[in-house]
């Protein structure tokens, strides 16, 4: 007698088991677009996701270009409005040229294979984000893991592969405890050893450095030769997409073999459009990058001084620890109830194993929002476990 055929996906009810044995269940929770909740959540570090200009001009973009972009790059997804908006990024951030891709996670994936691939050594800081770990298992390249922010480390691994092409890629900000590489050491490491640096600047520009421009052009390597800077369009700049900065040679290498770049659909325009319309406004309103930094350490210092274990902010990112997973995923919850929206990290998203919440900085917070948020927070902190 012929067996009954077995259920394809009888083994994601056992993971869905495992997951809530272990305090590891996710969810979707739609927000309305007029939530009352305070939001330290998002990544909108300029507070410009809602700013009338900048939502004016995504309209605006819409209404000229369309929808969508059509098509990918290569074909009819390059619009004018797309071009401009990488002449504007390259300029402002210090950099030779620019490529728009459709998110921050696909400029990571092509600037990694890209700029990898077989044969080549890839150098990757252990807190990395997601997008550049998977970057350099697409690549097909020997990678090294170095301990977090340890140029050290970095200087050894190189000098263990003399002669062999190579590439060093960080964050600048690294998004779980909001602390910052040590660029300027490792750009001398990579020259004195001919590597290639890649920056992940996603939680750098618009936050660091003179009027915003990010981390590389604070550690004063922006358009160095063997720099490429790879960022986002979805934190600082309120809209979406991503793009890769370095030298002309280097974005006509990415044009040519990035498979993120060269088979996706273009950025759409409202996107495009957007991010351009606040690339200017924080051109024209520099001061906001200092207001992230400066409500960044108000959290930090008013968290601190009610008892709670929080990491010094570099950028906009403020960590708070945990006791447990489940406690983190509990103090959420109540930070939620009482009208407050605020980030939980746990495992497998925090590579050191260890649960929190993260705050994020906006520069259009109120001195009084700041406060109420520090004392909710300290007032919903679960007991020392």
């Amino acid at each position: 007698m012929a067996q009954a055929p077995q259920d394809p996906f009888e083994w994601i009810e056992d993971e869905a088991l495992r997951r809530e044995r272990t305090g590891l269940v996710r969810g979707l929770r739609p927000r309305p677009a007029d939530s009352p909740v305070l939001d330290l959540a998002g990544n909108d570090y300029l507070g410009l996701t809602r700013h009338p200009e900048i939502t004016g001009a995504a309209g605006e973009a819409a209404h000229r270009w369309g929808a969508g972009a059509t098509g990918s790059r290569l074909v009819t997804g390059s619009t004018e409005l797309h071009a401009e908006l990488e002449r504007e990024l390259a300029e402002f951030c210090g950099f030779e040229a620019a490529l728009v891709f459709s998110s921050g996670y696909a400029a990571n994936l092509a600037a990694v294979t890209a700029l990898g691939g077989p044969g080549s050594l890839i150098v990757s800081d252990a807190g990395n984000h997601a997008s550049i770990v998977d970057g350099c298992r697409l690549a097909r390249a020997e990678t090294a893991i170095t301990a977090h922010a340890d140029p050290e480390a970095v200087r050894k691994t190189l000098g263990a592969h003399p002669g062999r092409r190579a590439l060093v890629v960080t964050d600048s900000v690294f998004s779980v405890d909001g602390d910052a590489a040590p660029l300027a050491a490792l750009a001398e490491i990579c020259r004195a050893h001919g590597a290639a640096l890649l920056v992940d600047d996603a939680h750098g520009l618009g936050v660091l450095g003179d009027g915003g421009r990010g981390a590389p052009h604070t550690a004063g390597i922006a358009g160095d030769g063997g720099v490429v800077a790879t960022l986002t369009l979805s934190k600082s700049l309120g809209a979406q997409g991503g793009a890769v900065l370095g030298p002309a040679r280097v974005i006509g290498q990415l044009i040519n073999t990035a498979r993120t770049f060269i088979f996706d659909t273009g950025l759409a325009p409202a996107a495009a459009g957007a991010a351009l319309a606040a690339l200017r406004l924080l051109r024209r309103e520099p001061g906001r990058a200092a207001r992230v930094r400066t409500v960044a350490g108000a959290l930090y210092g008013g968290l601190t001084a009610r008892g709670l274990t929080a990491v010094r902010p570099e950028a906009a990112v403020v960590s708070v620890r945990a006791p447990s997973p489940s406690a983190a995923v509990e103090w959420a919850g109540a930070c939620r109830s009482a009208g407050l929206a605020v980030g939980c990290f746990r495992p497998p998203s925090v590579p050191d194993g260890v649960s929190r919440l993260r705050l994020t900085a906006r520069a259009d917070l109120t001195d009084q929002q700041i406060a109420w948020a520090v004392s909710t927070v300290a007032r919903t902190a679960p007991a020392p476990g």
